[in-house]
């Protein structure tokens, strides 16, 4: 089976990892680190299809090398223990003449990277798993690492090339018979259109994942269909039918898709009026998750909750706990605080300052392709000095909300959670 192989990177492979000495003292534990991570990928290098075999004499000098600088690095926490894996792993796949063992400790060091904001690193690892193992990967391996690639591209709003990979997880995932893996790689797509602002087309791709994989029985797609259509619903004004989705997805996930589900529920719930649930759902993210976006967007929606409920203390409060290494966070994350520390500025009727922020929140969501969240910043932005259209406007209820009894069922389970 043919499978499409990213370019082979210009200019010097992997030195993303050198740029670590630009934000850090040269003799950093980071910058140190970012040289064991160029010097393992080097040695993976080694057994890439478009080059000859190194010579034994070679190869047994540079794994020496390599291995010899990643055990100074031994004392440096969880990246060190990757990058001595990948070591490992590469020496065993020469000895065995198989790349597939390569695989595990790749995709580990990216989600590593990945969960660790180094977006620009982890697609280098990922990239590097797909070049090296070629058509040698088992295709569940390529599969995935073609997946990741179209996460992190997405988290780095490059829509386009994040598309691009998805679809080929999916062409990858059909062709091995893997139907999970074709409705995942649907999913990922779907995640593209709503990030890009194309909700209408966002929706049906959704809707029909949703219904595909709930007659295949596949748990845990379904639980990333009915997320994604809670949040779709939610921002197409739609709240009180968003909700039980998103509660349905909270039960179904079994991993930290359950806070990031829960999260979006407690800010559907704000935008509901129901602050007691919001604050309930939000808090428990907070006392649960370990992921720093999560965090970072859980204290934000808190944030959100006080300056609702117009107490300055507890939105200050807020305001300074989700500035946690800020400087980290995704740019989706980044417009998000800065617009609704904007709208809480304004409540406070501190006008200046809410609309230099609500000019910051604009100009990172702008530069990042962020349509739907720009959409939104500028509506808000319009009508800043107006209470009353600003909390209109804020509202994702398009109409009066109608407490259904799937509504009341979903507040009721907030409170049992809390309790």
């Amino acid at each position: 089976m043919t499978r499409a192989a990213p370019p082979r990177p210009t200019g010097l492979p992997h030195a993303v990892f050198l740029q670590r000495v630009t934000d850090e003292p040269a003799t950093s534990p980071e910058v140190r680190l970012g040289q064991g991570a160029f010097l393992a990928l080097r040695f993976v290098d080694l057994l890439s299809p478009d080059r000859e075999p190194p010579a034994p004499d070679v190869f047994r000098y540079q794994w020496a090398a390599t291995e010899r600088y990643c055990s100074e690095l031994a004392g440096e926490g969880t990246e060190a223990a990757h990058l001595a894996g990948i070591v490992r792993a590469t020496s065993e796949a020469h000895r065995n003449e198989d790349v597939r063992g390569l695989a595990p400790a790749l995709l580990a060091y990216a989600l590593y990277l990945e969960q660790d904001s180094h977006l620009e690193e982890a697609e280098d690892v990922l990239l590097t798993l797909i070049r090296v193992g070629g058509t040698r990967l088992a295709a569940s391996d390529a599969t995935a690492a073609w997946m990741r690639v179209g996460r992190v591209r997405r988290l780095r709003t490059e829509f386009d090339p994040a598309a691009a990979a998805y679809a080929e997880a999916g062409r990858i995932a059909a062709a091995a018979g893997d139907r999970q893996s074709v409705l995942l790689s649907r999913i990922g797509q779907c995640n593209v259109l709503y990030f890009r602002g194309n909700l209408g087309e966002a929706e049906q791709g959704w809707r029909s994942v949703l219904a595909d994989s709930t007659a295949a029985g596949f748990i845990n797609v379904q639980a990333q269909a009915e997320h994604g259509l809670g949040s779709i619903l939610h921002r197409r004004g739609q709240a009180h039918d968003a909700a039980p989705h998103l509660w349905r997805a909270y039960e179904l996930y079994e991993d930290d898709g359950a806070l990031r589900a829960l999260g979006d529920l407690g800010n559907l719930m704000l935008a509901l009026g129901d602050i007691m649930g919001a604050e309930r759902a939000l808090n428990e993210v907070v006392r649960r998750a370990a992921l720093p976006d999560l965090l970072a967007n859980a204290k934000i929606e808190l944030m959100h909750c006080a300056s609702f409920r117009r107490d300055r203390v507890g939105f200050e409060r807020w305001r300074e706990r989700a500035l946690d290494h800020f400087e980290d966070t995704l740019p989706n994350i980044r417009a998000d605080y800065h617009f609704k520390v904007g709208i809480g500025l304004a409540r406070f009727g501190n006008f200046g300052k809410a609309e230099t922020q609500m000019q910051q929140a604009l100009e990172i969501a702008s530069a990042h392709g962020l349509h739907e969240l720009v959409f939104r910043i500028e509506r808000i932005k319009n009508g800043l000095r107006e209470c009353d259209a600003l909390e209109h406007s804020e509202s994702s209820a398009a109409e009066p909300v109608v407490w259904t009894e799937q509504l009341r069922e979903v507040s009721a389970s907030l409170a049992a959670l809390s309790a």
